[in-house]
This record gives C-alpha cells, structure tokens and sequence, in this order.
C-alpha cells in the first residue's frame, strides 16, 4: 500500500501496545531524570563542601546541566547502535542504564562521609543519566513513528511527548507523597533518597514491557533489503545534503522547543519555590494541577499538526514566548507573593556601585604563602560581591546601578540610603519596608498561578507536541535515529538542560529576578527567525524512504 493512502483512523491492538509501551518506558526515564532536578535544592549541600549553600546549590544545578550535556553524545552513540543493529533493542538498553544510574544516587554516600568522591560519583553517575536519555527518546520517537498510518504520526508521536509532562507530574507526586509522610528534617537528612530508590520498581516495570515490542517493520523491512546504513555517523554529518538539515533543525526547532520547555515547567518551579518563596506543598499542587490540565495539550496539538502542519505550530509557540514571558512572570509575582510585588514596587532596591559594568568582570588577587610568595590566585571579594550575596542570602531582589563619580557603593531602599556595606545596617534599613521572608499562603491568588502556568504549559505543547513527527520526517530511514537524535538533545540537553544554571545564575548577579528570561526568550526568538525562513513543512513526507 502507498505510505499516502488512506488507513483506518482506529488504533488497532498492536498500535496500542507500541505506544504505551514506549510511551510509558519514556515516563519512567524522565521521572528518573526529573528527581535530580527537583531534589538538586535538598542535596547540594550533602555532595559539596560545607559553607556557601549557595555555592552548594547552583553546583548542583550545574551537575543537573552536565547531565544534559552528555546527551547528544549519548545521542551519536546509541543512534547509530539503532541505525546499525534496531531501534528495540538500543532503546532497551538505555532504559536499564538510566534505571541503574538513578538507583544508584539514592545510595550514594555523602560529603560528610566520603569527602570529594562523593561529588565526583555523582558526576559518573549524572553523566551515565544523560548518555542513555539521549539514546531513548530518538528510539522511542522512532520506533513510533515508523508504526505510525500516514496522516497520523504527529497524534501517534505526540503520546510520546506527553511522556516528558507525564514523568515531571510523577516525579512531583512521588516527592510530595515522601515529604508528606516524614518530617522535614528526616526528608533533609535521609527521605530524598526515597524517590530515587522508588525508580528500581519502575525499571523492573519498563523491561517487561518493552520486552514484549517486536522491532519497527519499517526499519525490519530496510534490513531485509541490505540497505541499512554501515556508516551512519557519516552520512548523517559528514554530508552537507544532510548536515545542513540537522543544522536547521537545531538552530530552527529545537533549540527553541527546548527552552520553551524548561522555562514552562522547571523554570517555573524554581521561580515559584526559590524566588517567590512558596512552601513546597504549594507550588508542587500549583504545579501539579497545571501539568493536568495542560498535558493533554501535548497530544492535540500533535493532532492538529498532522492537519495543518508542524512548522507553523511551534513557530507560533516560540513567538508567544517571546512576546508574552516577562508580563507572565511578573503576574506571577503579583499572584503567588503579593507583598513581594508590592515591596518591590513601593521601596525597589538598587545597589550603585563603582564596580558596574554591565557585564560580569572576574577581577582576581594573588594568594601568598607566610613568606610573601605568590602561590596562586583567587577571586577577589568586593564589597559589590558581599552587597550581592547578602541581597541574595536574603532573598532580596534588587537592580544594579553604576554609582556617582567618586563615590562608594551606596544601597538606596526607596527613598533610604546605606553607603558601604553594613550587614546589620543594610538588615535594620530592608525590614520596615515589608520584603516578605516567605510567601502569605492566605495571600495567594491560586486560580490566577493555575491560569498563568497552563498558558507556559500551552507555549510548552505547541512547541512539543508536534516535534518527534517533524524530526523524524525530515531525515531517511537508514540514517534517521542517529540524524534526528542529535539536533534533538543538542536543542533540549545543552540550550534548554543549562537554562536553570543559567537563569539562577543571571538573577544571582544582577539581583533582578526576571533577568534570567532574557536567556528563553533570546533563544526561542532565534529559533522563531531561522525556523519561519529555512525550515519547510515535512507532515506530508513520506518516511518510508
């Protein structure tokens, strides 16, 4: 039969079990990854030296990032293990390492216990996560698409897509349900091993399904002809003819869907628990009743991509986060911490310093021995950076300014002025004006947060839903798992993996909390440009060449 002539819309038995069991082996894989990022605030400080939780934390959110960015690594190695031997069997395997990985962190000794091996094995183990993920969700995507009717692989893709939203909601669920159950000390001290050990039963789980897949019959049917490719890796990005489409892809798509994604929903869970200071049970059941209304999304959108195109959905999704993310935010600011938006609007608070030059500059000084030898160097503590970290500690959001000519560093609070930096004067001049320590739970406008997030959870469907259909249409069936992976995880692992870190470490030194959206919407706008002009629709291509 042609690939375009017309199929039963019904999903018959063996349809049905493709998708779930892909779909759910990938909810797994990405509950597993999803747990480091959310538990990274609780156990930064319990894997890193003691002293600057701080430090502790954006190194945490660091190692989040590196687990990222091994991901198109794992992407070049499983891929071409895929376009070699099958896509069943690679993205089995993968399951089974990022299963172990994950296991293994819950067992994981601490700083206090085994010094600097225990940083050091967690970074192993992070960077065994990345490499299988990015090794599983080519293989999925692909193994999917290739059992899919034509006319239908964004609807059948896009149950894939709801697997990432799907993970995220467990991964919360689970933690909820293991801090809910212990005191909030236990949970500090040994209860965030929980839901790392709790991924062993979904790794037994996801092997017996995925057990029972028989390969793709499309890929079956290309290595019965001897036409697999014997040198993928090559072909994919050695050959301009197609290198130039996985460029175009990258900088057009994904990278754009990628962070769209992170800021949609991690983002928005650092945003609402560190920045605007809800308790967690508040922000996981704001967070978590966003995710279910919203993940549904995912799939409709990948329907409606099968009838009107990708291209123009995710163009469309990257354009309304770039219009539309700093009033997002700051409703809710205004939503979750009133008092926040109000101290911030009545008594706003500049730091004018004679350091300012609106870029980050790494100003170093020598380290002597007891002899006066120059053994090294350090970067040097300003009072700017004792200023900052202070405002920081503190949870103030504050704006940099260049001080007067000639004159010190200078904190105005409104109308209120500290020269220097004086820790207890700087605290006695920031308490009268109302900066709240925690947001008021009887404060918060729940219905308006809910709202707000769904629409960062639509942004999120419309780039997402329909993006494993359009990779996988855009490349030939022997090069295709190693061809689509890599854009993919390059766009997701490294422009959206590091948007945390990045984000967090925007905000930390500018002092204003919603910096850290300049980096999604630059990205996403690029993506939205080099996307409108150099991608073409592919939702009518035939993937069986």
């Amino acid at each position: 039969m042609s690939p375009h002539a017309a199929v039963d819309p019904s999903l018959d038995r063996k349809h049905k079990l493709v998708i779930f069991a892909s779909s759910l082996g990938t909810v797994f894989e990405w509950y597993d990854f999803y747990i480091y990022g959310t538990l990274a605030a609780f156990f930064g400080k319990l894997f890193f030296p003691p002293g600057n939780e701080t430090a502790g934390f954006l190194s945490s959110l660091a190692l989040f990032g590196v687990g990222f960015s091994v991901r198109p690594f794992g992407a070049l190695v499983f891929g071409r293990i895929g376009d070699l031997i099958g896509r069943k069997y690679t993205f089995l395997v993968t399951i089974i390492v990022m299963g172990l990985a994950t296991a293994l962190v819950g067992v994981l000794p601490t700083y206090a216990s085994i010094g600097f091996w225990a940083p050091v094995i967690l970074v192993v183990l992070r960077l065994a996560q990345g490499l299988a993920l990015g090794g599983e969700y080519g293989g999925a995507a692909t193994y999917v698409a290739e059992h899919a009717p034509h006319g239908r692989r964004g609807y059948f893709t896009s149950w894939i897509q709801l697997t990432a939203t799907l993970g995220f909601f467990l991964s919360l669920a689970v933690i909820y349900t293991a801090r809910h159950l212990m005191s909030p000390e236990s949970f500090s001290v040994w209860g965030w091993r929980v839901p790392f050990l709790f991924s062993v039963l979904l790794l037994a789980v996801s092997i017996f399904i995925r057990l029972k897949l028989e390969e793709s019959p499309v890929f079956a049917d290309l290595k019965a002809q001897g036409k697999t490719s014997k040198a993928p890796l090559r072909e994919s990005f050695a050959e301009w003819r197609n290198a130039s489409i996985v460029l175009k892809a990258l900088f057009g798509a994904t990278a754009g869907q990628g962070v769209v994604w992170y800021a949609g929903q991690f983002y928005a869970l650092y945003f609402l628990s560190t920045t605007l200071k809800l308790d967690y049970e508040t922000t996981y059941l704001l967070i978590g009743v966003a995710l279910l209304l919203g993940a549904p999304f995912l799939v409709v959108f990948g329907w409606l991509s099968d009838r009107f195109g990708r291209k123009h959905i995710m163009m469309l999704g990257c354009l309304l986060s770039v219009l539309t993310y700093q009033p997002i935010f700051k409703a809710l600011t205004g939503a979750a911490n009133p008092a926040l938006a109000r101290a911030m609007a009545q008594s706003p608070v500049v730091l004018h310093t004679p350091d300012y030059h609106g870029t980050f500059i790494l100003t170093l000084e020598a380290v002597r021995d007891a002899a006066g030898k120059i053994v090294g160097l350090k970067k040097a503590v300003s009072l700017t950076d004792q200023a900052r970290t202070f405002l920081n500690n503190r949870g103030i959001p504050f704006t940099m300014a260049p001080a007067e000519p000639d004159k010190p560093l200078l904190l105005t609070v409104g109308t209120v002025a500290v020269a220097g930096f004086d820790a207890k004067a700087y605290e006695a001049t920031l308490a009268p004006v109302g900066y709240p320590k925690a947001a008021d739970p009887a404060q918060i406008n729940r219905p308006k947060v809910v709202a707000l997030l769904l629409v960062l959870m639509l942004y999120v469907a419309m780039v997402y839903g329909p993006i494993a259909a359009f990779l996988v249409e855009l490349f030939p069936t022997h090069i295709r798992y190693t061809s689509m992976s890599l854009p993919y995880h390059i766009g997701n692992g490294w422009f959206g993996g590091f948007l945390p870190l990045i984000a967090a470490s925007i905000v930390f030194y500018t002092g204003d909390i919603y910096a850290g959206l300049w980096y999604p919407i630059a990205v996403a706008a690029m993506s939205f440009v080099i996307g409108s002009l150099l991608i073409t629709e592919t939702n009518d291509n035939d993937i069986t060449r």
